[in-house]
């Protein structure tokens, strides 16, 4: 029967070019931006889908298991390879689970573009499945993407598609999360005649000065740098090593920064922040002046040095969002070209800090007796199987505390933690995105509870054969939560201990066809790694680990000294 239907279909339908729909003219100008559009399908949003299928343009659509995986997937894309990237949803359902993920990306400055579709216009208040159009009784999209984006519009007519896609776009390659709702029937549209003009070229840094004048009084001395994700952000981390190297500054980063300062540098001083370095405070306090660059420094990246930058004499702030500390002199400028004009402002004689960056101390955490593998050991066996451009992307919780601090990012890679919103899962969509924008292996590094939330984004991972390695640390927990329970509440009660889940061989049993492991022993551990080193598609190994392990985090720490 269904051969029939179909010759019956070829008979009757012949086939026919079909018209550009204003579907076609979007993606067509997204393309430009981007070769990924991630995303999970549904009614309202099918004709962006069928776009990027008839695409001219190189672009490959991607379908999620969950818009947060999807939103995710964008995010790591654009996070790795500074492009734009793109996440499609339903209304509805859809279209609200987006927000956790698009959360992460306003939070964290990250360009990121929603397409989201709506239903038709001319069902709008008239009971329309989905209504989302604020009406009398009805969710209104428009405030509520507005609330994550720093860019949302609502097209209602086709002779303004390409000025508010050209808009979204610019603003979210400005550093935020732009959202496009993309009613039903504007998206089916038949395009108008007009030619798509092409994006003006990206503006060169070089030809843009610093707005703030510098004081140039030298102030001998070490200077130190602390350097966060702008600095990825804006690909300056050419720069930053030229003016490091140029004054022999010793450079900390911050913890999402990881990877903007080569770890293996004689200059690097190490991480700060309460997943950083125990010394770093000592490297603030020596230093003449300070030079902070790419980040506001929130509380994850500041505790611990606050007392020493409030007595560094002269401090310098370089990004493009106010910092959260007292500074001297406030700098506003591209990065790239505003560190290379500070370096005969800050050329001093005796600014060499001799740090040697093999001995960076780490924390030394209370023992543990319970089941598995510890942190430290399982961190370290990794970073030695880690060839140079491995890209690493780390998840909330313990097991992310631990990444941090324990694991040096390979030459040319790339690290990726999201300590916007510090959502548990993102790891998986992010490290699926970030692998397909660069094209090589991506390490996931995960606990069991972010697993739990969205780890079975692994089926992505294998539909489309990503050279993503997940390692699951399986404590059966959501293990920073038993540690607060014992450390700052009585400790003889829990919420947080879930009973023994065998993830690596329920895995291995959904997918007989990649490798997949369930490892107890650091042996074992290191026999599943060495295995997989040259795969090319998906690896799955889990680790045991122990719920009551105290990972390297400063306030728990702080704990067993007070």
């Amino acid at each position: 029967m269904h051969r029939t239907r179909s010759f019956l279909a070829e008979l009757t339908n012949p086939v026919v070019e079909r018209p550009q729909t204003i579907a076609d003219r979007i993606v067509a100008r997204i393309a430009a931006h981007t070769d990924h559009v991630f995303g999970v399908g549904g009614a309202n949003i099918e004709d962006i889908y069928d776009a990027v299928h008839r695409s001219a343009a190189p672009i490959t659509g991607i379908v999620a298991k969950h818009e947060f995986g999807a939103a995710t997937m964008a995010d790591g894309y654009a996070r790795s390879t500074n492009r734009l990237g793109v996440v499609a949803a339903t209304s509805g359902g859809g279209a609200l689970n987006l927000l956790a993920g698009l959360g992460e990306s306003f939070d964290s400055r990250i360009p990121v573009l929603a397409l989201v579709g709506q239903p038709p216009l001319a069902l709008e208040g008239r009971g329309a499945f989905q209504d989302t159009s604020g009406g009398a009784g009805l969710l209104d999209a428009e405030r509520i993407f507005g609330s994550v984006a720093g860019y949302c519009a609502k097209i209602t007519s086709v002779d303004d598609v390409d000025a508010q896609v050209r808009s979204a776009i610019d603003a979210a390659l400005s550093g935020t999360v732009a959202v496009l709702l993309l009613p039903k029937d504007i998206q089916s549209a038949c395009a108008p005649d007009a030619v798509l003009s092409s994006d003006p070229a990206d503006g060169s840094d070089s030809a843009r000065p610093l707005n703030d004048p510098l004081d140039t009084e030298v102030r001998p001395g070490p200077l130190v740098i602390i350097a966060g994700p702008e600095v990825a952000r804006a690909d300056a981390r050419a720069e930053l090593e030229l003016l490091a190297v140029a004054l022999g500054a010793a450079v900390l980063v911050t913890p999402d920064a990881k990877d903007v300062f080569a770890n293996a540098h004689p200059l690097f001083a190490g991480v700060v922040g309460v997943m950083g370095h125990p010394h770093v405070s000592e490297v603030v306090a020596a230093a003449a002046q300070c030079l902070v660059v790419g980040t506001p420094l929130p509380m994850l990246a500041r505790a611990g040095v606050e007392a020493a930058l409030a007595d560094c004499p002269r401090i310098l702030h370089l990004g493009s969002e106010s910092p959260f500390v007292p500074v001297h002199v406030r700098l506003r400028g591209p990065l790239g070209r505003a560190l290379l004009d500070l370096l005969p402002v800050l050329a001093a004689d005796d600014t060499d800090l001799h740090f040697e960056s093999t001995s960076l101390p780490v924390h030394q955490v209370p023992a543990a007796s319970g089941p598995g593998v510890r942190y430290r050991d399982a961190v370290e066996t990794i970073a030695t199987r880690l060839a140079p451009g491995t890209d690493v992307v780390a998840d909330a919780g313990n097991t992310g505390a631990a990444v941090v601090h324990y694991l040096p990012v390979p030459a040319d890679g790339r690290f990726l933690i999201a300590l916007g919103m510090g959502g548990m899962g993102y790891a998986f969509g992010a490290g699926i995105g970030s692998a397909l924008g660069r094209r090589h292996r991506t390490v996931v590094i995960a606990g069991d509870g972010a697993y739990f939330m969205h780890g079975h984004e692994v089926h992505t991972a294998v539909e489309h054969h990503v050279p993503v390695t997940f390692i699951v640390f399986n404590n059966n927990a959501h293990a920073m939560c038993v540690t607060r329970e014992q450390l700052y509440f009585t400790g003889d009660y829990t919420f947080n201990r879930f009973g023994a889940a065998r993830i690596g061989d329920a895995v291995a049993a959904m997918f007989p066809h990649i490798p997949a492991y369930a490892c107890g022993t650091l042996a074992e551990f290191e026999t599943a790694l060495d295995q997989t080193g040259d795969a090319s598609g998906p690896v799955f190994i889990e680790i045991a680990c122990d719920p009551d392990e105290i990972p390297p985090f400063a306030p728990f720490l702080k704990e067993f000294t007070a």
